[in-house]
């Protein structure tokens, strides 16, 4: 459970348990064997008696009723250290898949309700199959423990089958060789009662984490109140969805609530309806962005000579990103896995890696790269490309994964404007506009690279015929030798240097009387 205020998590909220499955005798089995060395006895009790406020006999919702009904039960302390114990025992929870909590939100009474929906246990022949599960196990009890559960889990087949060759033949009859139904008239009150006598259930709205998020809270306190836009603002409070466009671009570009607060004060960044036009925001929070990186930069300059002038050593500062949480995170199969460049191999695995480009804006992907401040003739690019292009923000992390590949894979590839131009038009021409695709397309092209190299090198070994330049019957140009230096090289005597003085006198006087 991420909780980032204890005040909105108290004995005094309320909540409610949904439970779809029944306990079988197996899953209490599992529960008491398998989950509780796991997470630890007062978790699996939680667990227990959550599951115990639906009827045994029953499926659906319970009561909805104040948390003080858990607090008391459990015999927590209901203030601070017991709420954080609560929390941290729904934790464990959720983080073997037994349970799942979800907040609603009420507008009319301006407070939360907590849905506590329990997940069945898995069957063991499921469990041992999950290896990060099994893994935790063996750390918690150890390996022989670990196979001696697993064999009071499971009963092997009868003796007298064992050692033996059997010819199994499935025999079942199917449904419709005994039952017939009535297909040519449809029961369309028996449907619609159906319909509405199911169970509704909320829909769930993954939202930003809250520690990394910007709220409604932060952004209402800074937003002036004479301002056109305030109407359109405040009706934030009840739209996840525009929130979710304001924290994904203040992740993208780096902005902090105030920045946030300047943008949505400007013209035409809402609609007559009072929606939020991505475009116009994200165009309006890259200029923002790039007049950030460029004051960042001078001043990074400036202080760097007065920390010259003064003969000190600069301090390393920390990034401090003020950065929306995305609204998803997508896991990426192993088959479209790419490797790790080399400059990233000392900092995450094959799996992080994957996991930044999928999921990351291309802007924080770039800082990645480069130690320092990023190009600007990059940024224009890649803006370009985003903003214009309109191709997915997934896409063009794998065009940036690719084209630094082609850098420190060792060849003598320029990556220039009209290069990076020209794969983006083919990316947009086979309308590649997922992430899977893209890998594929990068795959296809090293392909035909390849392809192109061995043929290359191929016709350059191969037995050609050499070429002759020069006329025909013509002889070659002799070699002219060259004059070497020697090492013995004598003074020259005086009376010689007095001989060839007057030699170049009588020449100097031989040549004044022929002019004259």
């Amino acid at each position: 459970m991420r909780m980032n205020n204890m005040l909105h998590f108290t004995e005094n909220h309320r909540y409610c348990v949904y439970r779809d499955f029944g306990l079988s005798p197996v899953d209490g089995r599992m529960l008491g064997l398998i989950y509780q060395p796991m997470v630890g006895a007062f978790a699996i009790s939680l667990y227990r008696l959550l599951a115990e406020h639906v009827p045994q006999e029953q499926v659906g919702y319970s009561e909805v009723e104040q948390q003080r009904k858990l607090f008391l039960t459990l015999g927590l302390d209901p203030s601070e250290k017991g709420r954080k114990f609560l929390i941290e025992q729904t934790s464990r929870l959720e983080a073997v898949g037994l349970l799942q909590t979800n907040r609603l939100y009420v507008p009319d009474s301006d407070d939360y309700i907590y849905e506590y929906e329990l997940q069945a246990p898995l069957a063991p022949a499921e469990f041992f199959r999950t290896q990060h599960l099994t893994l935790l196990l063996r750390d918690k009890i150890g390996k022989f423990a670990v196979l001696s559960l697993r064999e009071q889990l499971f009963r092997g087949e009868p003796e007298a089958w064992s050692g033996v060759g059997l010819n199994k033949e499935n025999i079942t009859v199917p449904f419709y060789e005994i039952f017939e139904l009535n297909t040519h008239s449809i029961d369309y009150e028996l449907e619609q009662a159906i319909a509405e006598t199911s169970i509704a259930r909320q829909p769930g709205l993954k939202l930003a984490l809250e520690e990394d998020a910007i709220n409604y809270a932060d952004i209402i306190l800074r937003f002036p109140r004479e301002s056109r836009n305030r109407s359109f603002v405040e009706a934030l409070r009840f739209d996840p969805e525009g929130m979710g466009v304001v924290n994904y671009v203040a992740r993208k570009y780096d902005l902090s609530v105030q920045d946030i607060c300047r943008l949505l004060d400007e013209d035409g960044v809402f609609d007559s309806g009072g929606g939020i036009l991505l475009d116009a925001l994200q165009h309006k929070a890259n200029l923002q962005f790039r007049q950030g990186k460029r004051r960042q930069e001078e001043r990074e300059v400036a202080y760097g000579k007065i920390v010259a002038l003064r003969g000190e050593e600069p301090k390393a500062e920390a990034d401090s990103v003020q950065a929306g949480g995305v609204a998803e995170e997508v896991a990426v199969q192993m088959e479209y896995y790419v490797d790790v460049p080399p400059q990233f191999q000392s900092k995450c695995d094959i799996h992080q890696y994957n996991m930044m480009l999928r999921n990351e804006p291309y802007t924080r992907l770039l800082k990645t790269f480069f130690p320092g401040s990023i190009p600007d003739n990059l940024l224009d690019i890649f803006e370009k490309i985003d903003l214009n292009y309109k191709l997915p923000g997934e896409v063009i992390n794998v065009l940036i994964h690719y084209l630094m590949s082609l850098l420190t894979s060792g060849g003598e590839q320029r990556i220039n404007r009209n290069f990076i131009d020209a794969i983006a038009a083919n990316m947009l021409l086979k309308q590649i506009n997922t992430y899977e695709q893209a890998v594929q397309y990068i795959r296809d092209q090293s392909k035909v690279k390849e392809k192109v190299k061995e043929k290359s090198g191929g016709a350059a070994s191969g037995g050609g015929r050499a070429r002759t330049y020069g006329s025909r019957g013509t002889k070659p140009k002799p070699e002219i030798p060259i004059v070497e230096r020697t090492g013995q090289e004598t003074a020259v005597s005086e009376e010689e240097l007095a001989e060839l003085i007057k030699m170049a006198e009588r020449m100097q006087s031989g040549k004044h009387k022929k002019e004259v």
